[in-house]
């Protein structure tokens, strides 16, 4: 996209302008960097039926580089592209000569941040749900593992007898 920027917009914001696109064009581009190198291995351990084998490959060690990677482009991603969206909006219409509105800018302006803090919310909740999913998982491992210890435990007891 091309976007031509009159000279009597404001330094500060043309800076915030370039600063917001080179951040959410790094930021999708480190996860597309992190996804590019990970599918690879990933196809290669489903194509195994071998349970070990999952253990082996680099996707389960890393997994906190993909979940970063996921959380950038996801998370931090579509709150930069919203701001891009703003920042957009007020590069072009920041002034009232030449048929261009502030009131264009306002609008968009109005329009993005309820939808970035429903965005937010949605986000926070999805993570809560996520992570006490996880938790109620593990807790389960954690029982089943006591149960089987306590059955070691029962069957050795019986055996000594």
């Amino acid at each position: 996209m091309e976007i031509g920027i009159e000279s009597d917009v404001p330094q500060g914001l043309v800076v915030a302008f370039s600063v917001c696109t080179t951040l959410l064009v790094s930021v999708h581009l480190l996860a597309l960097m992190v996804s590019t190198c990970i599918l690879p291995h990933i196809e290669a351990v489903s194509n195994v039926h071998n349970v070990n084998s999952v253990k082996e490959s680099p996707h389960e060690k890393m997994q906190s580089f993909i979940q970063m990677a996921w959380a950038f482009s996801t998370g931090l991603g579509i709150m930069l592209f919203l701001a891009e969206l703003v920042l957009i909006c007020w590069v072009k219409f920041n002034t009232n000569n030449a048929g261009h509105n502030v009131a264009a800018a306002w609008a968009s302006t109005g329009i993005v941040i309820p939808v970035g803090i429903i965005f937010l919310v949605f986000a926070f909740h999805f993570y809560k749900k996520l992570i006490a999913h996880k938790f109620d998982n593990h807790e389960r491992s954690l029982a089943a593992l006591d149960r089987m210890a306590e059955e070691i435990d029962m069957n050795h007891g019986i055996m000594d007898v």
